[in-house]
C-alpha cells in the first residue's frame, strides 16, 4: 500500500513567491540607495558648514607624499647595513624612551584601574548606596572621561613641569573615567541570585561586593583593562607632544627641527612597540575569555 502522494506546488504559488522575493530585493536596494544618498548629503552639508576645502585636500596629497618621501632613508643593497645603522643612529636612546612610554602607560593604567574599580560600585544602580552616591560617582566619572588626555597633560605640565609625572596623571584620570563607566555597566548586568544568597547569609555591603559581585565581573574587568592598556600606550606616545615625557617628546623635537630621517625611524620603532603590546595583550585577553567560557 503506497503512502499519500505529496502534491507539488502549483506554478501560481511559485510565481507568487518569486514575485515577493523580487519585491523584497527591490525594497532592500531602494533602502540602501536612500541611506547612501542621505549619507552623502549629510557629509556634503557637514563639510560645507565646517568650511572643509576639498580643493585643499586634493592639492595637499602631492605635498603629503613629498613629505613622506623625505623621511625615508636612502638604502641600497650594497651598503644596506651601513645605511640602516645611519638611519637608526640613536636607536638605543629611542628604545629607552619607548620603554619609558610603556612604563608611563603601565603606571597610569594601574592607577586608573584601581580608582575606576572602586568608583564603579557606587556608579552602578544596583550597588549604589543611594541616589546621591550614584549621581556623584556617575558625574565625576563623566567629567574625567570627557576631558581629553592632552588637556590634562597640558595642565599637569604647567603645574608639575615637563616629564613623565604629567603624562601618568593625565592618562590615569582619563582611564579612571572610561573604565569606571565600563565597570559600572558590567556591575549592573550581574545575576541577582548570587547576591541574594550572600545577603541571606547576613553579609555586609562590602562582603556582598567582594563575594557576590567581584567573582562575576573580574574576567570582564581584566579584559577591558588589557584593552585599555593598549590604548594608553598609544596615548602615552601622543601626550609627549606637550612635554609629558616618553618618545612623543623626542618625536615632537625632530618634527620641529625638520630632521626627517629621525621622524621615520622613531615612527617605525613606535609602530613595532605598539604592535607587540597589542599582540601580547590580545593573546592574554582571549585566553582569559576562553577560560571563562569553558566554566
Amino acid at each position: 500500500m503506497t503512502g499519500p502522494v505529496t502534491p507539488k506546488p502549483s506554478a501560481d504559488i511559485v510565481t507568487i513567491v518569486e514575485a515577493q522575493r523580487r519585491d523584497l530585493q527591490r525594497d532592500k536596494r531602494r533602502q540602501t540607495l536612500l541611506f547612501l544618498g542621505v549619507l552623502v548629503v549629510l557629509v556634503a552639508v557637514s563639510g560645507h558648514l565646517g568650511e572643509v576645502s576639498w580643493q585643499k585636500f586634493v592639492n595637499g596629497i602631492p605635498r603629503f607624499g613629498s613629505y613622506i618621501s623625505r623621511t625615508l632613508p636612502p638604502v641600497s643593497p650594497e651598503t644596506l647595513w651601513a645605511d640602516l645603522g645611519r638611519w637608526m643612529w640613536a636607536g638605543g636612546r629611542w628604545v629607552g624612551l619607548l620603554f619609558d612610554t610603556v612604563l608611563i602607560a603601565f603606571v597610569a593604567t594601574t592607577l586608573g584601574v584601581v580608582a575606576g574599580f572602586f568608583l564603579s560600585f557606587p556608579a552602578a544602580r544596583n550597588l549604589a548606596g543611594g541616589v546621591v552616591h550614584y549621581q556623584l560617582a556617575r558625574r565625576f566619572l563623566e567629567l574625567m572621561r570627557t576631558v581629553p588626555e592632552l588637556v590634562f597633560a597640558m595642565l599637569f605640565v604647567f603645574a608639575f613641569g615637563l616629564g613623565a609625572l604629567a603624562g601618568v596623571l593625565a592618562i590615569a584620570l582619563h582611564t579612571m573615567g572610561v573604565l569606571g563607566k565600563l565597570f559600572s555597566e558590567i556591575n549592573e548586568t550581574i545575576s541577582d541570585k548570587s547576591l541574594e544568597g550572600v545577603v541571606a547569609a547576613g553579609a555586609s555591603r562590602d562582603q556582598v561586593i567582594r563575594l557576590g559581585v567581584v567573582p562575576q565581573v573580574l574576567p570582564a574587568f581584566i579584559s577591558y583593562t588589557l584593552l585599555r592598556f593598549e590604548i594608553n600606550v598609544r596615548s602615552a606616545s601622543v601626550i609627549g607632544f606637550v612635554g609629558a615625557g616618553g618618545i612623543g617628546q623626542e618625536l615632537m623635537f625632530v618634527i620641529n627641527q625638520f630632521i626627517y630621517r629621525d621622524i621615520s625611524a622613531i615612527l617605525l620603532l613606535l609602530i613595532i612597540t605598539v604592535a607587540l603590546v597589542d599582540i601580547v595583550s590580545e593573546k592574554i585577553r582571549h585566553r582569559i575569555l576562553d577560560g571563562e567560557q569553558r566554566r
